[in-house]
């Protein structure tokens, strides 16, 4: 439907139509002719040497094209987490060959056939032994297992305090388990280059890293995400997969297929959050927030993915929207023989968030305190800009207001009311009552993005950004605001996105960023 008024108007979302009726087009639907199918070989064991790996039988098998390890693939960089593992795996799902056949039936079948004989070496999975004395070492050239550490305030945080409560607070490691798990399409371009299909939220960060490990310029590699089947920050990382069958595909000049299947994608995707978090919080005897300590061990798994640079982000947010006169907060970043920690929906914000707001629920509990009324209490009130005792300003915030806006919604004191009637009564069903307040710092690190605004012949408007969108509805946002913008209707605004041949350049989407700054970029190229 054609709205000239688009930021005012009714608009159905561009993109539901293909994706609703089977018509989207994933990274596995692309199927160039003579394409070859790839399995990977993963290894079953936390923590192994590989004395060998035997192919004899799989090379015997009908349709099989080759198996191929770490020996048998030249790359023109190094990189801290092995593309295939040559000597020594380091968690479940570490890969160590690949086979390829005609077929994904021959290539699954081949990839069983495949034996690694594997001398088993003692596994550390557990985060709090990682920085003791004599802990098993995961890289031992290291000489620790401390990936990052991060320090903020002084000692003497609680000082002053009437009241401390002190827990232990675990923010589980979770998967992000998106319906599309990830998946590559490589094939030579006919001259001397590569053109990729992948499941990410950074295809130029993808084309980077293939180019650096094939030793091409980047113009030589073309890399497209097309529908994008959910990421939510596990394809914020770039893969060794993706440089491998990248690789197959330039040495065998055929075009190569991959995709996991969904046990594969629960030990070889990166993983989230995984903190520890020993906490103290002090008030007066009258609920007026004194200080706030953090013990914080996080777990980077095999190799160091965003896990350290996310710890950061915990830190920075740990006071939420509560005025808290001082903070100290130490962190470590340590490895572990399990699956790579790397962003999940938040990565590292909604740590912060469930660290201060069950603290907060505890004092509430020792001072027998409405929930409610205490966080009412401890509310940042300006003046702002405000800055916190971790240094994060907030530019501003009316978090009193928000507040009693949503308990007031919520019917917040009718609750209450009810709670205690049934805990009176003893009734067999109890009703529980959560309250969590909630900011968060958006667009970080990277603060810019490209947006680019051409006219086709036709009339048509060419919007070019350098976003990825993986179901968040990109195309509809950015059409309704170049349609405003340029005065034109929606109709006539053709949103192109997540093709690094026909985009300059990008920085993707992560961290809330799509709008505010693709959008930004778009509104100054329109």
């Amino acid at each position: 439907m054609a709205v000239s008024s688009a930021l005012h108007g009714v608009v159905r979302r561009r993109e539901d139509p293909r994706l609703v009726t089977g018509a989207g087009k994933y990274t596995d639907d692309v199927q160039p002719p003579g394409c070859l199918h790839a399995v990977f070989v993963r290894s079953p064991h936390a923590h192994a040497r590989i004395a060998s790996i035997d192919v004899s039988v799989a090379l015997s098998l009908p349709g099989l094209v080759g198996v191929f390890s770490a020996s048998d693939l030249a790359f023109a960089s190094e990189t801290p987490r092995p593309r295939l593992c040559a000597d020594e795996v380091k968690f479940v799902g570490d890969a160590v060959a690949v086979a390829v056949a005609e077929t994904r039936e021959a290539a699954v079948d081949a990839a069983a056939a495949v034996v690694v004989d594997y001398e088993i070496l003692p596994a550390l999975v557990d985060t709090t032994r990682a920085l003791e004395a004599g802990a098993m070492l995961v890289h031992p050239d290291k000489g620790d297992n401390l990936a990052f550490e991060f320090d903020l305030g002084e000692d003497g945080a609680l000082e002053g305090a009437d009241v401390v409560v002190r827990s232990r607070l675990i923010n589980q490691r979770l998967a992000a388990v998106p319906i599309e798990a990830n998946a590559v399409v490589a094939e030579p371009d006919g001259e001397g280059g590569i053109r990729m299909w992948t499941s990410t939220q950074v295809p130029f960060g993808v084309r980077g890293a293939v180019a650096d490990s094939l030793g091409l310029p980047e113009a030589s590699v073309r890399v497209i995400a097309g529908d994008v089947g959910g990421a939510f920050g596990a394809k914020l990382m770039t893969y060794p997969e993706q440089s491998v069958i990248a690789a197959i595909a330039k040495k065998l000049d055929r075009p190569v297929r991959w995709f996991e299947y969904r046990t594969e994608n629960m030990v070889a995707m990166t993983h989230g959050r995984g903190h520890i978090q020993n906490v103290a919080l002090g008030a007066t005897a009258e609920g007026k927030l004194v200080g706030f300590e953090a013990d914080v061990i996080a777990d980077a798994g095999a190799y160091a993915g965003l896990s350290p640079p996310q710890l950061v982000l915990t830190a920075l947010l740990a006071s939420s929207v509560y005025a808290i006169p001082r903070i100290r907060w130490r962190g470590s970043c340590v490895y572990t023989n399990t699956a790579v920690m790397s962003a999940y929906r938040g990565a590292g914000r909604p740590e912060a968030i469930a660290m201060i707001e069950r603290a907060m629920d505890l004092l509430a509990a020792e001072l027998a305190m409405d929930p409610a009324e205490l966080r009412r209490r401890n509310l940042i009130g300006g003046p702002f800009p405000y800055t916190t005792a971790t240094g994060l300003t907030y530019d501003t915030g009316d978090y009193a207001k928000a507040l009693d806006l949503a308990l007031e919604a919520a019917g917040y004191e009718e609750l209450r009311r009810e709670q205690r009637a049934r805990r009176e009564r003893g009734d067999r069903v109890q009703l529980g009552i959560g309250v969590c307040t909630y900011v968060e710092m958006t667009a970080v690190l990277n603060t810019t993005e490209f947006g680019e605004a051409r006219a086709e012949p036709d009339g048509t408007m060419v919007i070019a950004v350098g976003t990825t969108a993986s179901g968040q509805g990109h195309e509809t946002a950015y059409a309704q605001l170049a349609a405003q913008v340029l005065g034109v209707p929606i109709d006539s605004v053709r949103i192109v996105q997540s093709d690094t041949g026909v985009v300059a350049r990008g920085s993707g989407t992560s961290g809330s960023r799509s709008l505010q700054l693709g959008g930004s970029a778009v509104r100054g190229a329109s």
